[in-house]
């Protein structure tokens, strides 16, 4: 042990440390490193095309394991979606099922052609024609809803200025 030591302090030079050059060993790859011997061991190439190579291929490992994480995060929250003929999304407080124009008592049309609902309908499914009363506002002279769009949504009834439309 006493030998080992004077060769270990004969070789040392001040700031090295106790270790010489013939201690280190070079780090590249294709050296013995730790007792092992990498046969086929290769340095990385420094040119352009394999630094981006290897740029592309990390960037896709990275990509594919975030995407891999935002799947599995999805995994463990609730659904977005619902078992429709059995369950019933949230609608609205004032809707009643299929629509209906209502009329004053004394029998005219609420309806000021306003064409607010027909606006309002994400499927389209309103039409509306006007022509001009004789005090200058307008009469719906045709409405009509196409009940095969209509997704019964209730839009059109929450739009209603004068609430000429109820479901």
């Amino acid at each position: 042990m006493a030998a080992t030591l004077r060769l270990l302090f004969s070789v040392s030079r001040p700031g090295s440390f106790g270790a010489s050059h013939s201690l280190f060993r070079p780090l590249s790859l294709s050296a013995h490193r730790e007792g092992f011997k990498y046969v086929n061991a290769q340095e990385p190439a420094n040119d352009m095309k394999s630094i981006t190579d290897r740029a592309a291929q990390t960037l896709l490992w990275t990509e594919l394991f975030r995407g891999l994480g935002m799947t599995m995060s999805y995994l463990f929250r609730e659904p977005a979606t619902i078992n429709y003929p059995f369950e019933k999304g949230p609608l609205s407080p004032r809707f009643r099922g299929e629509h209906a124009l209502r009329r004053y008592p004394s029998g005219e049309e609420r309806c000021i052609a306003c064409k607010l609902c027909e606006a309002i309908c994400p499927a389209q499914a309103i039409t509306i024609e006007a022509e001009p009363r004789a005090d200058g506002s307008r009469r719906t002279t045709r409405y009509d809803i196409d009940m095969t769009k209509c997704i019964y949504c209730g839009f059109c009834q929450e739009a209603c200025p004068v609430d000429a439309i109820v479901e």
